[in-house]
């Protein structure tokens, strides 16, 4: 078992678990091709990963826009000749009390946390139909298992995010090509999801949380390096992912 050679792209690449991930991964072979917004980030990580002698390239990525995953699958298959997995990761929790009504972070959690995962879906389906193998990995959350008060929106994005991914599993294992889904759900790791927190009570208690239990991101990137390296007729589908200090 081995993620050696495999390309592999990773959106929300330039820091907390993308970035991890993206290192940890380069590090054991694979070539990466990492997608988000900050650019200066993003060669930052890949300056770091060819230092150490890692594959690695970026592009400037929005997931909202579906054209943009389009193109980073395509960076992919240009640089190194394949896509193998994409690693759904780009995320925001702009958590709040339903009742404080900020649409304009429901929209963007929704754009974001559910179309940018089917934006990554519909970049990758042509290649992995046609090639008959492939694995998606997206990141859900706790709080696409359980619901949490604060969380109505964020966590229905999530929940979302859950089904798709099982839903597509079962799709392809009908339609005999062979492609794995993997759903992780983190809890406390600590991520710049809280700097996305405007809610100053949903803020408080989150940063309270984090602070006592959060672990690093490292924990999910070793996860996903797993799951990746599982042979082709192995599909592990759901990681949920707990500090131990955790209640």
């Amino acid at each position: 078992m081995s993620v050696e050679n495999k390309v592999i792209v990773i959106t929300g690449a330039s820091s907390g678990i993308g970035e991890a991930s993206a290192k940890l991964l380069a590090s054991h072979g694979a070539k990466v091709v990492l997608g988000a917004r900050r650019e200066s980030r993003l060669q930052t990580i890949v300056n770091d990963i060819q230092a150490n002698d890692g594959h690695a390239t970026y592009r400037v990525t929005d997931v909202a826009d579906p054209a943009d995953l389009v193109a980073l699958v395509d960076l992919a298959k240009t640089k190194f000749g394949a896509i193998d997995v994409i690693f759904n990761n780009a995320g925001i929790m702009p958590t709040s009390p339903i009742s404080a009504l900020k649409t304009d972070e429901w929209n963007a959690m929704i754009d974001v946390n559910l179309k940018g995962v089917l934006n990554g879906v519909a970049a990758v389906m042509p290649d992995f139909t046609k090639q008959k193998h492939g694995q998606i990995i997206t990141t859900s959350s706790v709080a696409g298992l359980k619901s949490f008060a604060g969380s109505g929106v964020y966590g229905a994005t999530k929940f979302a995010v859950r089904n798709l991914m099982e839903v597509i599993r079962m799709e392809s294992a009908q339609e005999h090509t062979n492609i794995r889904t993997t759903s992780l759900y983190p809890a406390a790791i600590n991520t710049e999801l809280l700097h996305t927190i405007t809610d100053s009570n949903a803020k408080q208690g989150m940063n309270k949380l984090y602070a006592a239990v959060g672990i690093t991101p490292d924990a999910v990137a070793r996860v996903v390096d797993f799951a990746v390296a599982q042979p082709d007729d192995v599909n592990v589908n759901e990681f949920t992912i707990y500090p131990t200090k955790q209640a």
